[in-house]
């Protein structure tokens, strides 16, 4: 259990809410935790005032009765669990998150699986099928000599995207990057070129082939670049 959840269970722990695994922990956490501690006190009285709160008599024809405590401490006790469920998964989304961050950013998720011949068949398989249902926008660059196809499917989230890049040297740190009608820059997926580059002479690859997805829609993008990371420098410009 990280500290950050462990941080919210002091209002549960005043009021004697938490279970004995939870209560544990806590208390382990309390012991070096400052913060905690004199939330704690502040909340210890208060606690107190609320287990010294008797019945009180209601007239006759009052409207409805007050919940009895075993009912409120039940209620808070559900909506602990359901705050520490929330949290949990809050967190896990956060890590699974961080991970496709990362391997945007770094380039790992896709450019390796394109240098495995499975991976790289099962990449092109999936661009071939975008291809298919998808808008094709190609180019070539005749400074840089990079040349590629990018496809481009409609989804109710944004688009799906697909590229097709040859002719690109290495070593490189490169991005695809959608570019919207006011000329901002959205980037869709990055990636590294080996020393050996592809689709250029003792390549390992003829190509590189990558999938990826914008929250833009096909009407709001006006073009896609390929840019060096390090430099931001364009290797191929491809009209939308």
């Amino acid at each position: 259990m990280s500290a950050d959840m462990l941080h919210v269970d002091v209002g549960a722990y005043a009021l004697g809410l938490l279970e004995e695994p939870d209560r544990r922990a806590f208390e382990a956490h309390l012991a070096s935790c400052v913060a905690c501690r004199a939330e704690l006190d502040e909340l210890r009285g208060i606690a107190e005032q609320l287990d010294g709160i008797g019945p009180i008599a209601e007239p006759v024809d009052a409207a409805a009765a007050p919940p009895e405590p075993a009912v409120v401490s039940d209620l808070l006790r559900r909506r602990i669990r359901r705050g520490r469920r929330r949290r949990a998964a809050r967190a896990v989304d956060a890590g699974a998150a961080g991970v496709v961050l990362i391997g945007g950013a770094l380039g790992a998720g896709f450019t390796l699986g394109a240098d495995r011949g499975d991976s790289a068949s099962r990449q092109d398989d999936g661009t071939a099928a975008l291809m298919r249902d998808g808008t094709a926008f190609s180019a070539a660059d005749p400074a840089t000599g990079v040349a590629g196809t990018v496809v481009m499917q409609r989804k109710p989230w944004g688009s799906r995207l697909g590229l097709r890049l040859t002719k690109v040297d290495g070593p490189e740190e490169c991005e695809l990057v959608a570019v919207d009608r006011a000329g901002r820059r959205h980037t869709v997926i990055g990636w590294t070129v080996p020393a050996a580059g592809y689709g250029l002479p003792g390549s390992a690859q003829p190509r590189l082939t990558l999938q990826g997805a914008t929250a833009l829609r096909p009407e709001q993008i006006t073009r896609f670049e390929v840019r060096t990371i390090r430099e931001g420098r364009t290797l191929l410009a491809v009209p939308a």
